[in-house]
C-alpha cells in the first residue's frame, strides 16, 4: 500500500490508459477513472473526502462558461454554410477560375478548404462536402488518386487551426487565454500552412505534370460569346478592390478623424487589415450589383459569378473575425452574429427550409453534448489528479528534460503527435493540455504561442494513417467500387483505402514541418499579439504614499482621527497640556517594532503583496 500512495499519481495516469483501451466513450472513460480512484485515494488516505465536494462546483462552473457558448454557435453557421450548398458553389467557381493551369483544381480545392476552414470551422463538414463535390471531378480529369485523397483531407483539416476554429476555443479555454487571442495568434500560420500546400501542389505542376493536368477546353463552362474566357474584367475588378483597400489602409487615421470629428493619429494594424478588406470586397459587391442591375455588361460571366460567389461568405468572415479583432465583439458573440448571417445568407440563396434548419440543429446539439460530456469526464479527472499532487509529478517529469524551454517543447510535440495516433483533437485538449500548461508557464513559455502549436501538431490527429478521422471522412464518400462516370461514360476505377493513406503521408509532413517552423520562429504567432503593458509597481507605490502625505504636517495625521503619539524626546507642542503622572504606567506596552522585511506602511504592504503576485516576464 505504501507504494501505491507514494506513486498515486503515475498509477492514476495509468489507469486511464487502461481504461480508454478498453473501448470505452472517452467521456465515461475519464469520468469513471475519476471516480474510482477518487474513492481509492480517500481510503488510503492520500486526500480527504472533502476533495469530492468540491465536484459540484466544479461542474457548475462548466456550465457558467460564457466562451463554450461559442462552439455551438459557430458550428451551427458552419453546418448551415455547409447544407445551404455554398461549398458547391465555391468548388465549381474556383474550379473554373484555377482550371485552365496544371494542378489548377487542387489549388482550387486549397483555397475553398481555406475559405471553409474561415466560414464552417468543422472538419467534417469540410472535408465530405469537397470529397463529394470535386473528388469526382478530379478523377474523371486525371488526377493522381493519392494526390487528389491527400488533398481533399489535407484541406478540409484547415478547419482545424484556421479561425474560428472550434479546437481553439477548447485550447483557449484550458490554458485559460482569451479566445481573440488565440484566434489573433492562429491566424498567420493557418494561412502560411495552406501557402505549403500550395507550394506542394505547384512543385508538383513543374516535375509531376501528369499526375496534375489542366482541364480541356470542353470542361471550362464560363466562357464569353467571343470564346474567351473573360479573365480580363475578372483581374480589372480585383485590382480596383486591391487598390481601394490599399489607398483605404493608408488613410485610416483621416477616415477615423472624419469619422469621429476629433483628430486621430494611430490606428492599430489588425484594424487596418480588416477594415481595409472589407472596404474592397465592399467596392466590387456595389460594382457587380450595378453591372447586374443595369445590364451594362462591364464585366464577364466568369468576373461576375466569382464576385457574387466569393463575397458573401468573405463579408461573412469579416464580419465574424473582424469584429473578435477589433474588440467589438467578443468570440460568442461573433459566433452568434455568425450563425444569424449563415441564415441570412441561406434565405437569400432561397435554399433555407425547415428540414435543413432542423437537421444543422440536430447536429450541433449532438456535437455541443459531445463536447460538454468530454469535458464533463475531464474535470472530474483533473480534480482527483490534482488532489494528488499529479501536477507536481508531471512538472518534475518534464521540467528535467535537457534542452530547456525547447527540449520541452520537442519532447511534448512529439508525445502529442504519438498520442494523436489514438485520440481526437477534443481529448487531447481536456486530458493533456491541462497537464502541461503549467509547466510550460513556468519554464517561460508564452501560453497563446503554446496553443497555437498544440493546435497544428493536433491538426496531424485527422491524417494519421490507419486512424486519422479524415481519411475515414474521405473514405466514407469516395467510391470503393467500379463506377460508369456520368459525364464522360468511362469506366472509372475505385479509390482504395491505402491509396487514401499514402496520398495522406506528404501532408502530415508538411503539417511536422509547421510546427518546426512555429518552434524555430515564435514571433510569427506573437508578433500579432496585442503587446505586454509592463507595470512599475514600485512608481505606482510611491506616487500613492506622496497623495496620502500630508503638505504641511511632518506627523501623519491619523485616519481615524486620533491624536498623534508624541515622539519620544521632543519638547511638547506650544499649547499643549503636560501628560499627567503616571498616565502611562499600568498601560498596554506598545506594539514591538516590526520584524525585518515588515513594514507598517500599508501602501508598502499592499504592494509587496502585488509582487508576489505578479506572473513571470515571457523571455
Amino acid at each position: 500500500m505504501e507504494f501505491i500512495v507514494a506513486n498515486f499519481a503515475p498509477i492514476m495516469f495509468a489507469g486511464l490508459i487502461c481504461f480508454l483501451l478498453l473501448g470505452f466513450p472517452v467521456a465515461f472513460s475519464l469520468g469513471a477513472c475519476g471516480l474510482f480512484f477518487g474513492f481509492v485515494g480517500i481510503e488510503l488516505g492520500v486526500f480527504q473526502p472533502s476533495v469530492m465536494a468540491w465536484l459540484p462546483q466544479r461542474l457548475i462552473g462548466i456550465m457558467a462558461n460564457d466562451t463554450l457558448l461559442a462552439v455551438p454557435f459557430f458550428t451551427l453557421m458552419g453546418l448551415i454554410l455547409e447544407r445551404s450548398g455554398m461549398a458547391e458553389d465555391l468548388l465549381d467557381t474556383v474550379g473554373q477560375v484555377f482550371g485552365p493551369m496544371r494542378g489548377g483544381l487542387a489549388l482550387a480545392v486549397i483555397f475553398v478548404g481555406a475559405l471553409l476552414a474561415a466560414t464552417t470551422g468543422v472538419v467534417a463538414a469540410s472535408v465530405i462536402s469537397m470529397g463529394l463535390i470535386s473528388l469526382p471531378i478530379m478523377l474523371r480529369y486525371g488526377y493522381d488518386r493519392r494526390l487528389t485523397s491527400g488533398v481533399i483531407a489535407a484541406s478540409g483539416t484547415l478547419a482545424q487551426i484556421i479561425p474560428p476554429s472550434l479546437v481553439l476555443i477548447i485550447m483557449a479555454d484550458q490554458l485559460g487565454k482569451s479566445v481573440g487571442d488565440m484566434y489573433k495568434g492562429a491566424f498567420l500560420p493557418g494561412f502560411m500552412l495552406m501557402g505549403l500546400y500550395v507550394l506542394y501542389v505547384v512543385f508538383l505542376a513543374i516535375f509531376k505534370p501528369a499526375q496534375v493536368p489542366a482541364l480541356p477546353p470542353e470542361a471550362r463552362t464560363f466562357r464569353e460569346p467571343n470564346g474567351s474566357g473573360g479573365y480580363a474584367s475578372l483581374v480589372g475588378i480585383t485590382a480596383l478592390s486591391a487598390v481601394v483597400a490599399v489607398v483605404l489602409a493608408r488613410n485610416m487615421e483621416a477616415v477615423h478623424t472624419w469619422f469621429q470629428g476629433e483628430p486621430v493619429t494611430f490606428v492599430a494594424t489588425d484594424e487596418k487589415v480588416v477594415v481595409a478588406m472589407c472596404g474592397g470586397v465592399f467596392v466590387a459587391l456595389v460594382i457587380a450589383l450595378i453591372n447586374k442591375g443595369l445590364k451594362l455588361n462591364l464585366l464577364s460571366r466568369l468576373a461576375e459569378r466569382v464576385t457574387f460567389v466569393l463575397i458573401p461568405p468573405l463579408l461573412l468572415i469579416f464580419l465574424v473575425l473582424g469584429t473578435i479583432f477589433l474588440g467589438v465583439a467578443t468570440p460568442t458573440e461573433g459566433g452568434a452574429m455568425g450563425a444569424v448571417g449563415a441564415l441570412i445568407m441561406a434565405w437569400i440563396r432561397r435554399r433555407m427550409n425547415m428540414p435543413l434548419l432542423k437537421q444543422a440543429l440536430a447536429s450541433t446539439t449532438k456535437l455541443s453534448s459531445f463536447v460538454m460530456f468530454i469535458l464533463i469526464g475531464a474535470t472530474v479527472f483533473s480534480l482527483v489528479f490534482q488532489a494528488a499532487d499529479g501536477p507536481i509529478w508531471v512538472e518534475h517529469l518534464l521540467s528535467a528534460l535537457p534542452g530547456g524551454p525547447v527540449g520541452f517543447l520537442i519532447a511534448v510535440n512529439v508525445l502529442v503527435f504519438f498520442l494523436a495516433f489514438f485520440l481526437d483533437y477534443f481529448e487531447l485538449s481536456f486530458i493533456v493540455v491541462p497537464l502541461l500548461a503549467p509547466v510550460a508557464h513556468k519554464l517561460g513559455i508564452d501560453l497563446i504561442w503554446f496553443g497555437v502549436l498544440l493546435a497544428v501538431n493536433m491538426q496531424t490527429s485527422f491524417m494519421h494513417p490507419p486512424f486519422g478521422f479524415a481519411l475515414f471522412f474521405l473514405r466514407s464518400v469516395a467510391p470503393d467500387k467500379q463506377y460508369v462516370d456520368r459525364v464522360t461514360q468511362k469506366v472509372m476505377e475505385p479509390v482504395t483505402t491505402m491509396q487514401i493513406y499514402r496520398g495522406a503521408i506528404p501532408f502530415v509532413l508538411i503539417q511536422l514541418t509547421m510546427v518546426g517552423v512555429l518552434i524555430a520562429f515564435p514571433q510569427i504567432v506573437t508578433g500579432s499579439l496585442d503587446k505586454e503593458v509592463k507595470v512599475n509597481l514600485d512608481d505606482i507605490g510611491a506616487q500613492m504614499r506622496e497623495s496620502l502625505q500630508p503638505e504641511n504636517d511632518a506627523t501623519p495625521a491619523d485616519p481615524y482621527g486620533g491624536t498623534p503619539e508624541p515622539t519620544p524626546g521632543a519638547e511638547p507642542a506650544p499649547g499643549a497640556e503636560p501628560a499627567a503622572p503616571g498616565a502611562t504606567e499600568g498601560a498596554a506596552p506598545s506594539p514591538a517594532p516590526a520584524e525585518s522585511g515588515a513594514s507598517d506602511d500599508p501602501m508598502k504592504a499592499m504592494q509587496d503583496a502585488l509582487k508576489q503576485q505578479q506572473p513571470p516576464q515571457k523571455p
